[in-house]
């Protein structure tokens, strides 16, 4: 099974971009190294450093953003190009951190910033000297996030922080955090909440890695003991920060939905290249749940096209995105269970390079591991719960896109 396209079809100037993106592909691949998945240890950061440098050269690093900014100004259907062939060859875009900082926050605050802040930050995250993570669940707001305790009081120029964030990925390579707290404790729960850029490196914040069932840290539980923040570091309008939020988790649910249909349709081939070696092809129970998941996969990629084409046509997915979330996060968790069936007894004691990725087993030219495979398969769990529980998105799809009544409160 091969990789299938995920693009809408396109004028001849998109598809010229597609040959320049794969002369750069071609540039950066050796016959030797056949995307990233063929390198381990400092070859593999060695790496990955170079081509965030390269896509950063090109403005492919931020490609949407406006180039006074550092990006290219491409229009949404050469990103889409530009995302179909770096992910189909295994080129990262950028490190794990890029993620919070650029498809995020960078695009977020391009929606709602002044040119002042723009100038101050968006460069200084492209060139890796600002690194974010992201401060949204707490101990007692996670799936709920309206619920969120962590105040933040105004003190003359500054911004007084005091509680906890919790899950926040990467926060402990980060030195900064764009950080969701409450500024207005009298306003309802959607209200009163403000988005703010808070550095990390000062004494009134203590960050403590949390060791997972991979045996990875890369969740964290952060503190804030009167930490402190300039006052203008607020992304949007004081007290309106959950709309600058649900901004962020579109684009967030966006861009997953242009990438993730490429990177499953590889690992489903993994997946089917490890049932071969395994000798279970004829197995009436392996070809029936393997039959399951290629529908889901083919369902996955026709959500990615929808939203590809939204993009093109310069409309955001908004609350269209949470199907996306929800079946690419269930998929995956029975997916990887399948993968552990074929693999049996030694997938109790894996072997082999283990994935370097959370959400599909690993990058072409990887080996096909044990390892890799399991590894996955326990972060599938998470899946179902970060960027929004299955449960949250069994709400959005039923109040915002079916227009079914609100579940009664209790």
């Amino acid at each position: 099974m091969e990789p299938q396209p995920t693009h809408p079809r396109l004028d001849a100037d998109v598809e010229a971009f597609r040959t320049e993106v794969r002369e750069f592909v071609a540039s950066q691949l050796t016959a030797d190294a056949r995307g990233i998945g063929t390198l381990d240890g400092a070859e593999y950061d060695a790496f990955r450093g170079r081509i965030r440098s390269e896509l950063a050269a090109r403005g492919w690093l931020a490609p949407s953003w406006p180039k006074e900014y550092g990006g290219a100004g491409l229009s949404a259907a050469e990103l889409v190009v530009l995302v179909e062939e770096l992910t189909g060859a295994g080129i990262p875009f950028g490190s794990d951190n890029d993620s919070f900082g650029i498809s995020m926050l960078g695009n977020t605050m391009l929606q709602w910033s002044e040119p002042a802040l723009l100038e101050r930050f968006l460069p200084r995250i492209l060139a890796g000297e600002y690194v974010f993570a992201q401060g949204f669940s707490e101990p007692g707001a996670g799936s709920d996030l309206a619920s969120l305790a962590l105040r933040a009081e105004l003190d003359g120029d500054r911004w007084v922080l005091n509680g906890q964030k919790l899950w926040s990925s990467g926060a402990h390579v980060a030195n900064w955090m764009f950080v969701l707290a409450r500024t207005d404790r009298e306003a309802a729960p959607h209200r009163g909440i403000s988005m703010l850029l808070v550095p990390l490196d000062q004494p009134g914040v203590e960050i403590r890695p949390i060791r997972n069932l991979t045996g990875e840290t890369d969740f964290n539980e952060v503190f804030f003991d009167n930490a402190t923040t300039e006052a203008e570091l607020v992304i949007g309008p004081v007290n309106q920060g959950w709309s600058v939020a649900m901004t962020l988790l579109g684009f967030e649910r966006g861009e997953t939905a242009l990438h993730a249909p490429i990177r499953f349709r590889n690992e489903l081939s993994r997946l089917a290249d490890l049932i071969r070696d395994r000798g279970l092809v004829g197995d009436p129970g392996i070809r029936r749940a393997f039959a399951w998941c290629h529908v889901q996969v083919e369902q996955l990629r026709c959500h990615g096209r929808r939203i590809a084409a939204q993009l093109i046509q310069g409309d955001e997915p908004g609350p269209g995105a949470a199907p996306f979330k929800l079946l690419w996060s269930e998929y995956h968790r029975v997916v990887t269970e399948l993968a552990l069936d074929v693999l049996g007894v030694e997938g109790l004691a894996p072997s082999g390079r283990p994935s370097p990725n959370w959400y599909h087993t690993d990058d072409p030219g990887a080996p096909n591991s044990s390892a890799s495979w399991s590894s996955v398969y326990l972060n599938s769990r998470a899946g179902t719960i970060y960027a929004g529980s299955s449960q949250v998105q069994r709400n959005i799809i039923g109040e915002m896109v079916l227009g079914l009544p609100k579940e009664p409160r209790r």
